[in-house]
Formats: structure tokens, sequence, C-alpha cells
């Protein structure tokens, strides 16, 4: 019998703010480690919406880890199919996600760090290479700069109506041929791979080693476990892919006009956005103690 791994669980203060200030930190952390939370992640929408040094401390006050800085894509932010200075402003943005990730001693800058969210358009076979072509050498500055600080990149495929560049876990991989696997690999979410993946296990097996971050929520964005999800056999798959990094609970409020419309959020989905988070780490707490299982793969007898 091979046991579980038994990972941290982190959520990210979207459930409740937009944009994600110093002072918006201030308020939610010491909640967050109240409930019982191990982790958080940061997202960094402009530079300058907090300063490391101060979520560094706060982070160590509150007996939080931080899982990642999350890299935000808005219109103008592309590395793909775009003029040089808005190639260059985002480059320039994504290594202020690095750097940042690094003064807090985050691990990962996670995110679409390849186009601006709701930005789509079609592409042939061949239009798809060079469009990953175009992308590979666009963002190998950054992973440069990443691997002289000790931070990973993982790149999150979105859903359809998101992004038309990466919505699954194949053409992640695919693009981030030739790429350094120790610097940059994938974020899964299960919210956007329940849409573009037939099978959540085996899309986490699909990843190949590449699996840098894991962000959980219910297939509707709500709270993990209110959903009709293949919790088990995802978290088995998890374990077979050996990623033992954390959880993190990634939802959105539907109370601030600005990330309600960002997200698509237009009903509240939990009776409240604490709730959300409590009841989903009470559900991701229950389901890290599965019993343990037989291994996939018995080694040869001595």
């Amino acid at each position: 019998m091979r046991p579980a791994v038994r990972r941290e669980i982190g959520a990210n203060p979207w459930i409740w703010h937009s944009p994600v200030t110093g002072e918006a930190l201030a308020e939610v952390l010491p909640r967050l480690a109240g409930w019982g939370f191990d982790c958080v992640e940061i997202p960094l929408e402009q530079p300058g919406d907090w300063q490391p040094a101060n979520v560094a401390e706060l982070l160590g006050d509150q007996g939080l880890t931080p899982a990642a800085v999350l890299a935000v894509m808005p219109p103008g932010r592309d590395l793909v199919r775009a003029d040089p200075p808005v190639v260059r402003a985002a480059q320039d943005y994504l290594r202020q996600c690095v750097d940042a990730a690094a003064r807090i001693g985050a691990p990962v800058v996670a995110g679409p760090v390849y186009a601006a969210v709701g930005r789509t358009w079609q592409m042939d076979d061949a239009e798809r290479t060079a469009a990953y072509e175009q992308w590979r050498e666009n963002i190998a500055p950054v992973v440069a700069h990443a691997a002289e600080t000790g931070v990973r990149i993982a790149v999150e495929p979105l859903n359809r109506y998101e992004t038309s560049l990466f919505n699954t876990v194949d053409q992640t991989v695919a693009a981030m041929d030739g790429l350094p696997a120790r610097t940059i690999g994938i974020a899964l979410d299960t919210y956007h791979q329940n849409i573009e993946e037939r099978s959540l296990p085996d899309a986490v097996r699909r990843a190949t080693g590449r699996l840098l971050h894991v962000q959980v929520c219910a297939n509707d964005r709500g709270a993990p476990g209110d959903d009709h999800l293949d919790w088990p056999g995802f978290l088995d798959a998890l374990d077979d892919e050996g990623y033992q990094g954390p959880l993190c609970i990634e939802s959105f409020t539907a109370h601030n006009a600005t990330i309600a419309v960002a997200a698509s959020v237009w009903r509240p989905l939990a009776p409240s956005q604490d709730a959300l988070a409590t009841r989903g780490l009470a559900f991701l707490r229950e389901a890290e103690r599965r019993p343990a299982r037989p291994a996939l793969f018995s080694p040869p007898p001595a």
C-alpha cells in the first residue's frame, strides 16, 4: 500500500478582494491563518499593489507560506501576436512578478503567461505552431531570469472562452518543448480543466513531470466538494504524478463589480465568501485523509 501525499491547502484573496493590495492582505491573511489554512496565493495585478517586504513580514507573523505569486494578464499584456513594445512591457511585468516571488519566498509565478485573458482568435495547425514558437522565444528571457532567482514559472491553460492559445495540458506541454523543465512547468486549475479535459486524472498524468502548481474549486467556481468532480481520482493522480505542492482554492466574489465581470461570476457561489473558503478547506482536509491505496506499479520481487 502506498500512502497518499498530504499536501498544504491554501486560498486566494480574490475570494474576497480585487485588486489585492497590501491593505487587503492585512485583512485576509490573519483570517486564513485562524481558519487553519497553510498557505496563500498572492496575485500581483499591478506592480506596487503590495510591497514584498511588508507581505513577507505579514506571512511570517501569521505562520502562512506563500504558495505562489499570480501573474495577471489583462488586455495589453501579451507575448504572442503583439507589437514589440507590448511584448517588452509584458516581459518586464513578468520579471517583476518573479522578483516579488523571490523576495517573499514563493516558489512559483503562476498564471496564463502568454496572452491577455479573453483574447481569442482562430488558428490552423501551422498558425498554432508559429504562435507557440513565438511564445517560446518571448517567454525565454523571463524563464532565464526566473532561473537566476530560483523561482519557477507555472503556465496555466485556460478554458476556450478565455483563450484560444493554451486550453489543455497536452497543448501546454507541447508548447514548452525545449524550455527547461526545472524552471517552467504547468499550473493546473480544476475549473478550466473540467471544461477542456475529458478526465481530470488523465490530464494530471499527462503533465509528464511538469506539474508545478494546482488550483482547485468546484466546477462552478464554488467550494471544492460542492460539485460533481472526481476528487478521489484527481488526488490519486496527483500522488501518481509525485506532486507534493499545495492545493489552492481560487474563486471570486460576485460582490466586486470589477472581478465579477472579469471572472463572469454573476451570482453568489456559497452562502458567503467566508463559507466558500472554510467549506472548501474542510472538504480538502477530509479528502486528503482518504485511505491509502495500492501503488499503480509494484516493484519486482527481489
